[in-house]
């Protein structure tokens, strides 16, 4: 599975990502993967693989380029107890400055970057990601609904803006949350809202999950968990994608 490093251009400076892709050559859908809060590391870069290795041009972005090139901030390779602790304490106020502004600045970059890769075909892309990942790629998502076809989150907080970046929305979506995230009632109020703006959609509670059950280097990490999100996030990407893998 090839994979590359690479500097994103941005009006903020460059943005360090990683890539994966299919071997062989040829043209394949492209992929925005927005990791969690904690940055690229191997299990993001892991997963990365495993996703271009369905037929898809996979590109993780560092969305605190701002503050630094990958690390930003020292990750233990394990993220559990006081050290995950610890982790978050240095990381909240790198998400907490992170504006919806400077996320729409960056996805303007990050599509265009895919578009001009001569490894991704033409047409509309795909768009995942991972706490508050999941909140960036459901902006980049809203703000583009000409170049996005489909958009995925886990375990994030994809209501924090309000209801009317859900009315931009045109891409099929998948809301996978955690179980210690959201209740049923604040599930069917979400439902509710993506319904009123018109968003082709699931939404679902993981069973018995904890925020951030996606990341095997955590001790939140929840095997089933992982397995339900990839049953759930292929499907709509070679739904949304159909025509680009079929002529990548």
């Amino acid at each position: 599975m090839p994979t590359t490093t690479l500097q994103i251009p941005t009006p903020d400076g460059p943005a360090d990502a990683f890539a994966a892709f299919p071997d062989g050559g040829g043209r394949h859908p492209g992929v925005l993967m927005y990791p969690d809060a904690f940055g690229i590391r191997p299990v993001i870069r892991e997963m990365a693989q495993e996703l271009a290795s369905h037929g898809y041009y996979v590109l993780v972005p560092n969305y605190l380029h701002r503050a630094g090139s990958t690390p930003v901030i020292e990750i233990p390779s394990y993220i559990g107890g006081e050290e995950r602790e610890a982790v978050v304490a240095r990381v909240m106020p790198l998400i907490m400055t992170h504006t919806r502004e400077q996320s729409l600045t960056d996805a303007e970059a990050f599509l265009g970057f895919l578009a001009a890769r001569p490894e991704v075909a033409p047409g509309p892309v795909g768009v995942t990601g991972y706490c508050f990942g999941g909140l960036v790629a459901v902006r980049a998502a809203a703000a583009h609904p000409e170049r996005v076809a489909a958009v995925a989150a886990f375990h994030a907080p994809v209501a924090a803006d309000g209801p009317e970046t859900f009315e931009r929305l045109t891409a099929k979506a998948h809301f996978g949350h955690a179980a210690g995230d959201v209740t049923p009632e604040a599930l069917q109020e979400l439902d509710l809202a993506l319904k009123a703006a018109g968003v082709d959609h699931t939404s679902e509670i993981y069973p018995d999950t904890q925020h951030g059950f996606t990341m095997a280097d955590t001790d939140v990490f929840d095997a089933a968990g992982l397995r339900r999100h990839w049953d759930r996030l292929l499907p709509l990407l070679r739904t949304a994608l159909r025509t680009a893998l079929t002529s990548g």
